[in-house]
C-alpha cells in the first residue's frame, strides 16, 4: 500500500504510517501537475488545506481508497465525488479543540491585564505602570454564547480562575449546564445582563451572523469586554466599533475576522483592542495532533479497521446500504422538521421508529441521518455521520430507535419524535415512486401527504374558509411562489384544529410569519 503525504503534517503522523508498514512518499514540493500525474499510484493521500482533492484529482486517483485531512473541516475535498468513487474521506475533528479554548483564555487574560499594550509601551521606552492597571478575573462573570466543546472547555478553565460562568445554548439539555458548572441562561439577554466578559463560540449560519450587534451591545453591562475566537461574522464590526467609541464596551479581543487574511481593520489601532491573526488552532501540538489523527485514519482505512472520523462512509453491509439509501435524505429532513416544530429549542430526547420493510434492514445509518438533521446548525462543530451520535450524547439528547415489521397504509414509514420539557412533537414520512421522492405524512398531530422541497412552512390554525388564500396573498406580496400545499385535520379532534404545510420556491421570511400571527396559532419556516 502506498500513501502520499502531500503536505507537511508533522513527523509523528508520517512515522505512524511507516510503522504500520505503508510505503510513504512525501510530496511537499510537488506541483499540481505532478500530483495529477502521479495520484493514480496511491491508495491513500494525507493533506492539510493547500491541496485540493477535487473532482479532477479524484478522477485520476484510480487506486485511491482514503483521503485524510489533517484538520477539522474537509472544505478542500470533493466529498460527493469521493463517495461515489468509494473513497473514504476522514479528518481530525478534535485536533484543535483544546488549542482554541486555551487561546480564548490567553486573550481573556491579555484583555483583563492589558498585556499587549503594556509590552508595546515598555519596549518603546516607557514605564507606564499605572496606565495599564487591569482587572482581576476572580469573582467576575464570564458569559459564554454557544456551549459546545470549546465553550465548555473555556468555562472549565475560567472556573479555575474563580470566575462565575453563565452560558447560553438553546440546544443543550438543561441538566448539562449544572454538570459543567455553569448557570443556564434562558436567552442571550440573561447573559448580557450579568456578564463582565462575553465570549462567543457559536456556529456560523444565517441565524448567528452578526449575533453580537448594536442591540446586543446595548443590552450588556457598561464596561463589558468582548472575545471572539470562533468566527469573524458572528460580530458586527461597525456595532462593536461604535460600542467601543462610546465607552459602553471597554475592550475587545479578536482572533477571527470577517475577511481573512486582513492587515487593515478599523479596530487595529484601538488601544483597548487585542488582536491576533487567527491563531486559535495554531500550536505545535495541534498541528502535530492533527497530522497524527489523520494518519491514524489512513492506517485504519487501508488495514480494514473502523475509520472513526470518516465523514462519508457508513459501516453497514452493501445490501443493507442499497436498501436504506433511498431514505437517507428523508431522514435528514424529518430530523430537521421535527426539531424545528418542537415547542422549544432545547431537545431532551429523539425517538426514531422504522416501520415496514425498511425496519428489517440495518437502519443505524438512517438513525444517524435523523440526528444530523435535528442538530444541524445547532452545534459549533459540523455534524456528520461519524460525530452525530457523540454530539447528541454530549448535549444530553437521548436517542432511541425501534422497529416494526408492518406499516399501516404504506410499505415503509419513518416516524420521528422529539421530546422537550414543554412536550413532544412527532413527524412521519416515506419515499414514493421509482425516484424515491420524500413525502411528509404527519406534523403537529395532523396527517396529509406532501412531497418535500427545499423550502417549506408549517402552520397550525383553526380551520375555516379562506386561510390558504390569506397565506397565498402574504407569500405573493413577499414575492414567493407556493409550489404545493396540503391541509391535515387532526383525527378525533372536535376543535377544528388543522395543520397547513406549503412548499415554496424560496425562503419564507420571518416578517411573513409575523404578519400572519393573528391568523395562525403557530408558524415555522424550514429550509432543508
Amino acid at each position: 500500500m502506498k500513501v502520499l503525504v502531500a503536505e507537511d503534517v508533522g513527523a509523528s503522523g508520517i512515522d505512524l504510517l511507516r510503522d504500520a508498514g505503508l510505503h510513504v512518499d512525501l510530496g511537499f514540493d510537488w506541483t499540481r501537475e505532478q500530483l495529477l500525474e502521479r495520484i493514480g499510484e496511491y491508495q491513500g493521500i494525507l493533506i492539510r488545506s493547500a491541496t485540493k482533492a477535487d473532482a479532477e484529482l479524484l478522477a485520476r486517483a484510480s487506486n485511491l481508497q482514503v483521503v485524510a485531512r489533517a484538520g477539522v473541516g474537509v472544505d478542500n475535498v470533493d466529498v460527493d465525488t469521493a463517495t461515489r468513487q468509494g473513497v473514504v474521506v476522514a479528518n481530525a475533528p478534535q485536533s484543535n479543540v483544546v488549542t482554541a479554548a486555551e487561546h480564548t483564555m490567553a486573550l481573556l487574560l491579555a484583555l483583563a491585564r492589558n498585556v499587549p499594550q503594556a509590552h508595546a509601551s515598555l519596549v518603546d521606552g516607557r514605564w507606564d505602570r499605572s496606565k495599564y492597571s487591569g482587572v482581576e478575573l476572580q469573582g467576575k462573570v464570564l458569559g459564554v454564547l454557544g456551549f459546545g466543546r470549546i465553550g465548555q472547555l473555556v468555562a472549565h478553565r475560567a472556573r479555575g480562575f474563580g470566575m462565575q460562568v453563565v452560558a447560553y445554548d438553546p440546544y443543550l439539555a438543561e441538566d448539562r449546564f449544572a454538570e459543567l458548572g455553569a448557570e443556564r441562561a434562558a436567552d442571550p439577554a440573561d447573559v448580557y445582563a450579568v456578564a463582565d466578559f462575553v465570549t462567543v463560540h457559536l456556529p456560523k449560519n444565517k441565524d448567528t451572523e452578526n449575533f453580537l450587534d448594536a442591540d446586543a451591545f446595548a443590552a450588556m453591562k457598561p464596561g463589558v469586554r468582548i472575545l471572539n475566537v470562533a468566527r469573524g461574522p458572528l460580530v458586527d464590526d461597525d456595532a462593536l466599533k461604535a460600542a467601543l467609541d462610546s465607552g459602553h464596551v471597554s475592550g475587545a479581543a479578536l482572533d477571527v475576522f470577517r475577511e481573512e487574511p486582513v492587515t487593515d481593520h478599523p479596530l487595529f489601532g484601538y488601544p483597548n483592542v487585542v488582536v491576533t491573526p487567527h491563531l486559535g488552532a495554531s500550536t505545535a501540538e495541534a498541528t502535530d495532533r492533527a497530522g497524527y489523527q489523520a494518519a491514524e485514519q489512513v492506517v485504519a482505512a487501508l488495514t480494514g479497521q473502523p475509520v472513526t472520523t470518516a465523514v462519508n462512509v457508513p459501516a453497514i453491509g452493501a445490501d443493507d446500504l442499497a436498501a436504506v439509501e433511498p431514505f437517507l435524505g428523508l431522514c435528514v429532513s424529518l430530523g430537521r422538521i421535527a426539531a424545528a416544530l418542537a415547542p422549544e429549542p432545547s431537545l431532551e430526547g429523539l425517538e426514531v421508529e422504522f416501520l415496514g420493510r425498511v425496519a428489517d434492514r440495518d437502519h443505524r445509518l438512517l438513525t444517524i441521518q435523523v440526528v444530523k438533521g435535528a442538530l444541524t446548525g445547532r452545534t459549533e462543530e459540523a455534524v456528520n455521520d461519524v460525530n452525530a451520535l457523540a454530539l447528541a450524547a454530549e448535549r444530553g439528547l437521548a436517542v432511541t430507535a425501534t422497529s416494526h415489521s408492518t406499516a399501516r397504509d404504506f410499505t415503509d414509514l419513518v416516524r420521528v419524535t422529539v421530546r422537550t420539557a414543554a412536550g413532544d412533537t412527532r413527524v412521519a414520512g416515506t419515499v414514493v415512486g421509482r425516484r424515491h421522492r420524500p413525502h411528509l405524512l404527519e406534523a403537529w398531530g395532523s396527517r396529509f401527504n406532501l412531497q418535500l422541497e427545499p423550502h417549506l412552512a408549517v402552520f397550525s390554525y383553526t380551520d375555516r374558509p379562506g386561510m390558504l388564500g390569506r397565506l397565498g396573498t402574504a407569500l405573493g406580496d413577499a414575492g414567493i411562489n407556493i409550489v404545493s400545499a396540503a391541509v391535515g385535520r387532526r383525527p378525533d379532534d372536535e376543535s377544528d384544529s388543522a395543520t397547513l404545510v406549503v412548499t415554496t420556491d424560496g425562503d419564507v421570511p420571518a416578517s411573513v410569519l409575523t404578519a400572519l400571527g393573528d391568523d395562525f396559532a403557530a408558524a415555522r419556516a424550514i429550509n432543508l
